[in-house]
């Protein structure tokens, strides 16, 4: 049985600021590792129900965030940015069952520092629907064939999650108050339902089936700003289809986390450019 996880920040218990998730503020260290031990609690729980390896992918910001020396060393890790399948670095085949943790909600949903891929991006939708990270992270997995088994996060990523991911187990660590809010769960209770749902998605593997795998992807970004949209629309076969939209049709999720991955550093590098330009006098 090989395990595969995805871990993100904005999800974990007991994280709810800007301040904590953003490398630099004073509440990053500790959300280092609240982040890290609820890796561990789901490493622990995937060997105790019988796994033969677990690999580990840092997915949040710019994915070197858990605190190497203080995992478990069972486990392998991917780290560092920017990589081709981004939050889906390292899923193949050979993995049986996929775990999303610390997850949060899409761009545009109240759930606890909601947003898709980029802080940057208003929103971003796949064939017309408006989609989290979780749903288009699901789909690279189904593209190697891998179901998704578990995902923790808020009240509202988890809603999302039981009904777009079949026989998928949910751990809601904490219940959104707004964007940059939330009634938490104590870490150490937090953990233990995370270990234990872990344990039990690895037992019930394989009962789960990927998710069906749409014929085409059809993506559309609402980037921060004009420019921003203007230098995306030189990406060879990405359209301007508004001021500051753009569209792609892919063949596979592939495909589409390396568009997003580069709209991603256009978008910020935009929005940087922008703030320079406001600190003037």
């Amino acid at each position: 049985m090989q395990v595969y996880i995805s871990i993100d920040m904005e999800g974990v218990g007991g994280i709810a600021t800007m301040d904590q998730v953003v490398r630099g503020g004073h509440g990053y260290p500790r959300s280092q590792r609240l982040m890290t031990a609820e890796a561990n609690a789901a490493i622990e729980g995937a060997f105790e129900a019988g796994a033969d390896s677990v690999l580990i992918n840092d997915s949040h910001g710019t994915m070197d965030n858990l605190l190497h020396d203080e995992l478990d060393p069972r486990a392998r890790l991917i780290f560092g940015s920017p990589k081709l399948d981004c939050m889906a670095e390292g899923i193949a085949a050979e993995h049986d069952v996929a775990m999303f943790l610390g997850y949060h909600a899409a761009a545009g949903s109240p759930g606890v520092l909601a947003h898709t891929y980029s802080s940057h991006f208003y929103e971003v939708r796949l064939n017309g629907r408006p989609v989290s990270e979780a749903e288009v992270n699901a789909l690279q997995a189904a593209a190697v064939g891998v179901p998704v088994g578990l995902l923790t996060g808020d009240d509202v990523i988890c809603g999302v999650a039981e009904k777009a991911f079949p026989g998928v187990r949910t751990v809601a660590v904490k219940v959104a108050h707004g964007h940059t809010a939330a009634d938490s769960l104590s870490p150490a209770e937090a953990r233990r339902l995370i270990r234990e749902a872990a344990a039990e998605t690895v037992r019930g593997a394989g009962e789960l089936a990927p998710l069906p795998m749409p014929e085409t992807l059809e993506l559309e970004i609402d980037m921060p700003s004009t420019p921003a949209a203007e230098m995306g629309a030189q990406i060879p076969g990405v359209r301007r289809i508004a001021d500051k939209t753009l569209a792609a049709t892919f063949a596979t999720p592939r495909e589409v986390l390396g568009c997003v991955t580069i709209c991603y550093h256009l978008a910020a590098e935009a929005m940087i450019s922008r703030m320079a330009l406001f600190g003037r006098r």
